[in-house]
């Protein structure tokens, strides 16, 4: 089997920042390649900037965001709606035969909020079409699906311009 087409499951976790702008940066150079890639954005649903890369890629790579406008508050049951149905588009993009990669923006955060089940996503891991590659992102990843990777990566925080006082910044942080 060529080694492109293998279709390994990766998982970027830890406190620092950088997890969600490694699976962007990852599918920038699929595209560079040719290769086709869906992000789902579990708990987003605010303007950043990784969106423009959809237009930057020539449509080589799609976003969906699954989540409200605001990443601060109380879980509602809306919240739980969106994830599920979140879960729903993620699965039939995995299996839809159009992508090479897979992101799964923050699911990772949206397992440890209860917003979907730890089974649900190791599912997806198992049910994967041969050849497509995973990516699952955020914080708190289970060690089941720590164990089920082929890559992790942990990205920990030495020190962030937030303990200065300093907001996130347009284009560095969002």
């Amino acid at each position: 089997m060529e080694q492109r087409n293998l279709g390994l499951v990766q998982v970027y976790t830890g406190n620092g920042k950088g997890k969600t702008t490694a699976a962007i940066g990852l599918a920038v150079r699929a595209a560079g390649h040719g290769l086709r890639t869906f992000i789902g954005q579990f708990m987003k649903g605010t303007p950043y900037g990784e969106l423009s890369v959809q237009e930057m890629t020539g449509g080589l790579v799609q976003i969906r965001q699954l989540g409200t406008d605001s990443l601060v508050h109380t879980i509602t049951e809306r919240d739980h709606q969106l994830a599920g149905n979140g879960l729903v588009i993620c699965r039939e993009a995995l299996h839809s035969g159009n992508y090479d990669i897979v992101i799964l923006d923050e699911i990772n955060v949206a397992v440890y909020m209860d917003l979907l089940k730890e089974d649900q996503v190791l599912e997806l891991i198992r049910t994967r079409p041969e050849g497509v590659e995973l990516v699952l992102t955020g914080r708190y990843a289970t060690k089941a699906v720590l164990e089920t990777a082929d890559l992790v990566t942990e990205m920990k925080e030495i020190r962030h311009p937030y303990q200065a006082g300093i907001a996130a910044r347009e284009g560095i942080e969002r």
